[in-house]
């Protein structure tokens, strides 16, 4: 239904003007016409009377005058002989007694009326339409008896019948009227279309000078200046609508949000998202923040309290401009009094204050003691929320307001969560990126930071022509102290001893632990001479080195050490570690506490090891001699077994078998591990198909396999070749090993994913990107890094960390997986995280028999 549009004031005027002129013409016109009508016929009454009144008194005048009744009667018939062609008609009639006396007389035929009154005596009126008749009686006097002889006093003589015909003077009456009403009509019209100009100017105008104060209000400070206002409108009435517009602007002043400020807490929500680079740096943040709150209001000073230790705080405070030395003691000040005010938990505290700049080019900023004071808002709370924040606060002009100053409270009670949740998100991250490349027991660079930087640093050598030596470091007999003392006294050894040769090293020297109780030192810049040097300082640094246990013991450590140079003994990082690391078994074979430097004599024995290993693992490729082990991993909750990982092994003499952890690199470095990976599959499904084993099945995947077009139908033919369900097999990809290009790995996990197979993390936590893996790739399980899990017994560090991994899993529906689970203290631990399933020594080492494994855990849940 389409919406009339509404009409104007003037345009209406001139409708109703026009319209109500037409009725009042016509209701006139019918009014004037009434009232002629009516006054002509009162005065052709009178007319009429008067007339027969002077017709017998003329015929009175003329028979006393002693006319015969022939010279009366003559009178009398000349007198209706004028009056025939006019609208005035006189007939004079005989009463009987006069008719019987004198005769009749020549006279029309009388009427009813005529009759009643001769026979009253009395006069009459009678008006018709287009005539008026006036009967006259003639009523004998005293004096009318001396010719009247037989007629007594008040005996009706006779009748005189006066006629006034109307119609023809009503027409023309009418004409005049109308014609005279037609040609005056329009000065009406005319004086009311003025008039209707005129008001509705008026009106108009009053109407724009009020839409004018109205439009010009653009934010709720306008509302008072609307509210003073004095505005002179023409009419009474408009007056009375203005003044209560302005009784509403003061109640909208009172209750009404500015439009402004809401577009700015939106924009203020959506820097609220937080995001990566906001993660980067907290501070940057909040300073962004700041230049937009200025945009809608002048926010001079914006401050926050951490607690970061008990009774110990961090106030930040970020100006937006340089202040001058007294603005910035009298803002220390205020804000300090704040803090210290009785029953504060800020009052007995310290307090570690620093200052930030949002634009240290802007103009000097100066505020006195009483801007400072009146305009700062705080919100302090007592106890800490996200992030450690205990209070946060503003210095504003826009104090005084008390709309904005309800934003502002608003804005800082979100700014409060904010603010905290990212500072503690950003020190989660730091603590995340920092361990993701440390070792968490000694804080020393982890085995996958080794690998990047020793990579950079030999990189740098080839770029700058210089040598690079690479010390491996084995501690000798130390897994005596762990079966002697227990495993968090050898942590403890580990953590000092790692503080002790960080000291004695300094900082030139990048130190790593490899894993477990090896260590390696890279040595930037450094030949033989100045590497052995440093191998003495190590060697010396752990003989010396003591932890105390009791009054009796202390606990003491030696080590073996293997030494070499790049490239004097190796053209890359993969060589260079095998050569250093036959070296420190070299020292161990040799007695052990002792440095095995490359002698020139003994290099050719080194280089024939490493080639006698290379052919090892080659032949065992060619020969198909690799053999898988498989490790079970059970539900933490009731030991059931769920999967088994497979892992490499190649048999040697006799019963002994060589770890995966001595040939991987190799296999690597000669272009076969895919090769190796295929065979190991092939054993493994093997005996899968013969056991008729049909739980899970963990298969660790070499990056070289991501870049092999044809692994993924090898894998599949595999599997449909023993009869495998592709959804029964895991692949693990472990973050310090897998490809360095994101949109590769994707690509090939798309693939496998495709095929029906499932994807885990494998060491997750070890690396920074493994939480970009899993927010980027269809993860299924997440496998925890082992150093986490075996030191959450000892290490409140480790707990938050595993306990957050854990949770983070749960949220994203993703079976988390708790590797190096080697005590039951640690399974119960694993259980109470709430991680689903475990994985270790104390559930079982790997065995290459898979039905044994069944057997067991059948007969013993772990």
């Amino acid at each position: 239904m389409k919406k009339k549009s509404a009409t104007s004031i003037r345009s209406f005027l001139l409708q109703r003007t026009f319209i109500y002129s037409v009725l009042g013409f016509l209701v006139l016109v019918s009014v004037t016409h009434y009232a002629f009508t009516k006054s002509v016929a009162q005065n052709a009454s009178a007319m009429a009377e008067r007339v027969a009144k002077q017709t017998f008194n003329s015929m009175y005048l003329v028979m006393s005058q002693g006319w015969s009744r022939e010279q009366l009667e003559q009178f009398v018939h000349q007198m209706e002989k004028d009056n025939r062609d006019s609208d005035l008609r006189v007939t004079i009639f005989r009463g009987d007694l006069v008719t019987k006396k004198f005769g009749e007389m020549a006279s029309p035929a009388m009427s009813d009326t005529h009759r009643e009154v001769l026979s009253s005596g009395e006069s009459q009126l009678v008006t018709n339409e287009d005539s008026v008749s006036y009967f006259y009686a003639l009523n004998a006097k005293e004096v009318c008896t001396h010719c009247h002889t037989n007629v007594e006093d008040g005996d009706t003589l006779g009748m005189i019948e006066v006629t006034q015909e109307l119609d023809h003077s009503l027409l023309n009456a009418n004409k005049e009227l109308i014609l005279t009403l037609i040609l005056v009509s329009p000065l009406p019209l005319l004086l009311a279309f003025f008039a209707t100009r005129q008001i509705s100017s008026r009106i108009n105008s009053s109407i724009e000078n009020l839409a004018t104060s109205i439009e010009s209000i653009e934010s709720i400070s306008d509302l008072s200046r609307l509210e003073q206002g004095k505005e002179r409108l023409a009419f009474r009435e408009l007056q009375q609508i203005f003044g209560q517009v302005r009784a509403l602007s003061s109640k909208l002043n009172d209750i009404a949000v500015d439009k402004e400020l809401l577009e700015f807490e939106i924009r203020l929500l959506e820097k609220f998202v937080i995001t990566s680079e906001v993660v980067r740096d907290w501070r940057e943040y909040v300073s962004y923040l700041m230049i937009d709150i200025n945009k809608v209001m002048k926010v001079y000073t914006m401050f926050s309290i951490f607690k970061v230790e008990n009774e110990v705080f961090d106030l930040e405070i970020f100006w937006l401009q340089p202040p001058t030395k007294r603005t910035r003691e009298l803002m220390e000040q205020a804000i300090m009094k704040r803090l210290e005010q009785d029953n504060s938990p800020f009052a007995f505290g310290d307090v570690n204050l620093r200052h930030n700049l949002v634009d240290e080019y802007g103009p000097e900023l100066e505020l006195d003691e009483k801007s400072v004071e009146l305009q700062t808002k705080s919100l302090l709370v007592e106890t800490p929320k996200i992030g450690g924040i205990v209070g946060i606060g503003v210095h504003s002009d826009t104090i005084q307001d008390t709309t904005k100053l309800l934003v502002l409270e608003s804005i800082l009670s979100t700014l409060l969560n904010v603010v905290g949740s990212v500072r503690a998100i950003y020190k989660y991250t730091k603590d995340l990126e920092y361990y993701a490349t440390r070792d968490p027991l000694t804080n020393l660079y982890n085995q996958r930071m080794f690998w990047e930087l020793l990579d950079y640093e030999l990189d740098r050598a080839d770029r700058h022509d210089y040598k690079v030596a690479l010390l491996l470091l084995d501690l000798d007999n130390f897994k005596a102290i762990n079966d002697g003392y227990g495993h968090s006294w050898g942590d403890k050894l580990l953590a000092d001893f790692s503080a002790a040769l960080q000291r004695a090293l300094g900082k030139d020297a990048i130190i790593a632990r490899y894993g477990g109780d090896e260590f390696v030192i890279v040595l930037p810049e450094s030949d033989a001479a100045h590497a052995a040097q440093v191998a003495e300082t190590v060697l010396l640094t752990s003989r010396n080195h003591a932890l105390y246990y009791d009054s009796n013991t202390f606990l003491k450590l030696t080590g073996s050490l293997g030494m070499g140079i790049y490239p004097d003994h190796a053209q890359n990082k993969k060589d260079l570690f095998m050569f250093v690391d036959n070296l420190m078994y070299r020292a161990k074979n040799s007695g052990k506490d002792q440095i095995a430097l490359p002698d020139e004599n003994e290099l050719v024995d080194i280089f024939k090891e490493m080639s006698d290993k290379t052919v090892l693992v080659t032949q065992a490729i060619e020969r198909r001699e690799l053999i898988p082990a498989f490790q079970p991993i059970v539900n933490s909750r009731d030991g059931e077994i769920h999967a088994v990982e497979v892992l490499s092994r190649i048999k040697l003499s006799g019963d002994r078998l060589m770890s995966a952890s001595e040939f991987i690199e190799i296999a690597e470095s000669i272009g076969k591990v895919h090769q190796l990976d295929y065979i190991v599959m092939d054993k493994a499904f093997e005996q899968v198909q013969a056991t008729g084993y049909d739980g899970m099945i963990f298969i660790n995947l070499s990056p070289r396999s991501i870049i092999i077009s044809d692994f993924i139908p090898t894998i599949r033919k595999l599997a449909e070749d023993h009869r495998i369900n592709a959804e029964k097999v895991v692949f693990e990809i472990t973050e310090r090993d897998t490809v360095k290009n994101i949109s590769v790995l994707e690509s090939f996990v798309m693939n496998l994913k495709d095929q029906g197979f499932k994807l885990a993390i494998d060491d997750f936590g070890s690396g920074f990107s493994s939480f970009h893996y899993l927010k980027h790739l269809p993860i299924d399980y997440v496998k925890i890094e082992g150093e986490f899990i075996a030191n959450m017994a000892n290490d409140a560090r480790d707990m938050a960390f595993v306990n957050s991994i854990s949770h983070l899993s749960q949220e994203l529906n993703v079976e988390t997986v708790a590797e190096f689970v080697e005590s039951e203290e640690v399974l119960n631990l694993v259980e109470k995280a709430g991680i689903t399933y475990a994985q270790g020594f104390h559930v079982g080492k790997p065995t290459p028999d898979l039905e044994a494994i069944l057997n067991t855990m059948q007969r013993e849940p772990a």
